[in-house]
């Protein structure tokens, strides 16, 4: 959709008038989760390409931020939008799910009432000082790379803290540890819809799927993706049911480990590393 721009000129011998520029943009919010308009391009080349190399390559990103971001997709939703094929950079016939069309298809649809309405608008705006009443927001952003989005199943209250279990649809749950502030702060309850962020520099990986360990977390999974760096390795494991979780771990732990994708592997991170905020 091209954005619909407005300017207002006046003569120039005395103060000249304010440019006024109207911009639009679309998010579409299901089980408040919010799908811009860089993802659904993605999902657009995927289901044009059916591989995930050429979809890349078809936005403009890296095959990586791809997958990155399909990744980050399937997370927060409460069912895979894509379908992960095995066949590394040639794509291995990628496609977009029952529930990704869905949302594809409603995607289109709202961009054509939004055009309408922005011509509409556009038409009403002849300053900037006609859009000062307007308040600008911008959307949650954070550097961590793992984010799901979830339900609480159980509440264990403590003297100061508590611990949080929670449903991110992968018959593995995640287990945080806040304060009982934050509870309350947070409003929390059996029920409720929050989003867990964990970073990936706070992700340990083990082959060792029985690891005696003091980590409350440890999610199994199958290798889906290595990313080897200059000093680090970027690295993906498959969940199951559409999720993953990524890490970055040393190079020289990649080759102790001696790492292969398809083969299983376990995610270690403590239950402190946890931050939940309201979904």
């Amino acid at each position: 959709m091209t954005d619909k721009k407005i300017t207002t000129k006046t003569d120039k011998s005395n103060t000249q008038a304010e440019r006024a520029e109207l911009k639009g943009d679309v998010f579409l919010a299901i089980e408040n989760r919010s799908f811009a308009r860089a993802q659904i391009e993605l999902l657009t080349a995927i289901k044009a390409t059916g591989s995930i190399s050429k979809a890349a390559k078809q936005v403009g990103i890296s095959y990586k931020t791809a997958w990155d971001r399909v990744d980050a997709m399937n997370n927060m939703s409460s069912q895979p939008l894509v379908n992960r094929s095995a066949g590394g950079t040639s794509g291995g016939g990628t496609s977009l799910t029952e529930h990704g069309q869905s949302i594809l298809t409603g995607f289109d649809l709202l961009l054509a009432e939004h055009q309408q309405f922005i011509e509409q608008l556009a038409g009403k705006i002849n300053s900037l000082a006609d859009v000062a009443g307007f308040i600008k927001s911008e959307n949650m952003k954070t550097s961590a790379r793992n984010q799901y989005k979830g339900v609480i199943t159980d509440i264990t209250l403590g003297a100061v803290n508590a611990e949080i279990v929670l449903d991110i649809g992968a018959e593995q749950p995640i287990i945080a540890v806040i304060t009982k502030d934050s509870v309350t702060h947070l409003k929390l309850t059996l029920g409720s819809s929050v989003i867990a962020l964990v970073k990936a520099s706070s992700v340990l990986i083990s082959q060792d799927l029985s690891i005696a360990t003091s980590a409350r977390n440890q999610l199994r999974g199958q290798v889906s993706l290595i990313n080897k760096g200059a000093v680090n390795t970027d690295l993906t494991l498959d969940l199951g049911s559409g999720k993953s979780v990524s890490a970055v771990i040393t190079n020289t732990s990649l080759d102790v480990l001696k790492l292969k994708t398809g083969e299983p592997a376990c995610a270690l991170f403590k239950a402190s590393s946890v931050i939940l905020m309201q979904g």
